[in-house]
């Protein structure tokens, strides 16, 4: 009976986290690499402080630029924002994201 009920609920998280990965992109799955989930994550947040005005407002004052400077710094992080790939992320010299032991 508990090895039956254990099951289950094994059974019950493994397809709520399947439905977790296939709603949200950004969650990623078994075979994400490290540089592709940094980029998500990087890419995130800065849609978050684009959409947000307040965030937006906090940074800009952090940063000393103005509120329209920062959104498109922003932006242009989108589109690659961790830099290019690695070539081989499994191999032995790339041990950050960036490949050079920084992250």
């Amino acid at each position: 009976m508990a090895s039956e009920q254990a099951s289950q609920d094994g059974l019950r998280v493994a397809t709520q986290a399947d439905h977790l990965t296939s709603k949200y992109v950004g969650t990623g799955h078994p075979n994400t690499t490290r540089f592709e989930w940094a980029c998500n994550v990087k890419r995130d947040t800065s849609a978050s402080v684009v959409a947000n005005h307040s965030m937006a407002s906090y940074q800009a004052i952090g940063m000393n630029q103005s509120i329209g400077r920062v959104k498109y710094q922003m932006k242009q992080d989108m589109l690659m924002p961790c830099g290019v790939a690695p070539a081989d992320e499994d191999g032995p010299g790339v041990t950050g994201v960036n490949g050079n032991g920084t992250t």
